[in-house]
């Protein structure tokens, strides 16, 4: 599913460069594919915490698939966001349910979500290659090949039945008993999300651009936003042992600090460095990736799925809303310039998450007789 995520990124650069788009209408796409999602993940979250929606997973993994891939028809701009939203839904329908299904089956540990995470992370990683390499067939048989990806994951996530799968059951697992819903720390939390996502989805919209307006060609670019995707599947499986070394909420805002000399990196320091930069920085913001899932989830434990929602969908969409201004200030400036917030915003997001409480763990029940 996030390899759809990740090719709307990837995208840009072709756009600009075919359709001669400007800086803030590339980011448009961008936005386009998060505006809708952003706002409407929280409410398939609140819609799978009331009821089984098991069809709902590769529903939304058709969506992604295909709003991709209509994106080749070159129909006009206004076209292209239609196409580019129509992904970004399937995006946002797709996030809360499934990482709901992952917390109901995995338990409370932070084994299962680091998985997942890493499964989303890989095909954020592959879009870049995946794209350059679909269109680089001739006629629009590369844009269709796009949604391959779609098809298996429909195929693959096909519930086999609504009763007796993890998905077609509401609630937490009958054996955990956790208290009440904390929506103060979930409210901070969620901060720290809009934050992280602000610079990660920033870095991927732009990094290819800067890539190429420092002399590096379009491969270059695309080889940079590999770099800073890969750097994420990374961070995620780092972030799991962290966690069980340091605790959730240490880790969380260690590595915030962390991102800032990273992303600082890849703005100032010479081509070739950038790229060790980008996957540094990309690790650092996604060691949190699924502790903050997984914190959210404890801290509103009875809304697993709207929790979901926030935590793990607007991570990876709300940031696209900041994407234009990033645009506009590179059209009106540069692009250095209009990246250089990106190297300070993980310092706001560190001194937000140093005042997370640690949520108590869950309590076993103890057997009915």
């Amino acid at each position: 599913m996030d390899v759809y995520q990740g090719a709307v990124a990837a995208l840009v650069p072709f756009l600009v460069s075919e359709r001669s788009y400007g800086y803030a209408a590339a980011s448009g796409i961008v936005l386009a594919a998060s505006l809708l999602s952003s706002v409407v993940q929280p409410l398939f979250g609140a819609l799978t915490d009331r009821w089984p929606m098991p069809w709902l997973i590769p529903l939304a993994t058709a969506a992604a698939g295909l709003g991709v891939a209509l994106v080749g028809l070159d129909a006009g701009y206004a076209a292209t966001l239609a196409a580019v939203a129509l992904s970004g839904l399937g995006v946002a329908a797709y996030h809360p349910a499934a990482a709901r299904l992952v917390r109901t089956a995995g338990g409370s540990g932070h084994g299962a979500m680091s998985w997942f995470a890493l499964g989303g992370n890989i095909g954020f990683a592959c879009a870049p290659l995946l794209v350059v390499g679909a269109l680089a067939l001739p006629g629009r048989a590369g844009w269709w090949l796009l949604a391959a990806p779609a098809v298996l994951g429909v195929f693959l996530n096909w519930p086999p039945s609504a009763k007796g799968s993890p998905a077609g059951r509401a609630g937490v697992p009958a054996a955990a008993r956790r208290p009440g819903d904390d929506w103060r720390a979930f409210l901070r939390l969620s901060l720290v999300v809009v934050v992280r996502s602000v610079v990660f989805i920033g870095l991927s919209t732009f990094i290819a651009l800067y890539v190429r307006e420092r002399g590096g060609g379009e491969t270059a670019g695309a080889v940079a936003l590999f770099a800073l995707f890969a750097g994420s599947a990374g961070g995620t499986l780092l972030g799991g042992r962290l966690a069980t070394r340091w605790g959730r909420v240490t880790t969380v805002h260690r590595s915030y600090a962390a991102a800032v000399p990273a992303v600082a990196g890849v703005l100032f320091l010479p081509l070739p460095l950038v790229y060790v930069c980008a996957a540094l920085a990309a690790a650092a913001l996604y060691v949190p990736f699924s502790l903050q899932v997984t914190l959210g989830q404890d801290y509103l434990p009875t809304r697993m799925g709207t929790a979901s929602g926030v935590t793990l969908g607007l991570t990876v969409s709300v940031g696209g809303l900041a994407s234009p201004l990033i645009g506009a200030a590179a059209d009106a400036t540069s692009l250095r310039t209009a990246l250089l917030p990106l190297a300070v915003l993980p310092l706001l997001a560190w001194a937000l998450a140093r005042r997370l409480p640690e949520p108590p763990e869950p309590q076993t029940a103890p057997a009915s007789r």
